[in-house]
């Protein structure tokens, strides 16, 4: 059995994802994103399969009766919370990292003319030596 088949199968345990014969389904280019970057730190043993699951399936039951896995975004969603709580759990980065980068992105988001790609560098609070770095 391969690490993804693994991982599938302790996914079906808490939440179903919807799969073709070759993979998951993603409905938005940042969920392909967000489930890669698990897989990701997974296969550089930042975590095990095994503690993703527990982490999801907490963000899960947490949620319940407030936001329901009903939907491939609200599903995507939980996942992106999960995420972001086991790489904080982990200490790979911190909470108030996470929201930085959250008000960044939606200071470039606003930024943005309407139509255009969104950068990270158009984040107008960015230093020019900052925007270099993006």
């Amino acid at each position: 059995m391969s690490n993804h088949d693994e991982l599938y199968e302790q996914l079906e345990r808490v939440a179903p994802i919807s799969r073709c014969e070759d993979g998951p389904i993603f409905n938005e280019p940042w969920q392909a994103h967000a489930f890669a970057l698990t897989v990701a730190l997974h296969e550089q043993g930042h975590f095990s399969w095994a503690e993703w699951a527990a982490c999801f399936s907490g963000v899960i039951e947490d949620a319940k009766g407030t936001s329901p896995v009903d939907s491939q975004e609200s599903y995507y969603l939980h996942w992106l919370a999960a995420l972001e709580a086991i790489v904080a759990k982990k200490n790979l980065t911190s909470r108030a990292a996470l929201t930085d980068r959250y008000e960044a992105w939606e200071r470039a988001t606003l930024a943005t003319p309407h139509g255009q790609q969104i950068f990270l560098e158009n984040d107008p609070a960015l230093s020019e030596a900052e925007r270099h770095e993006h």
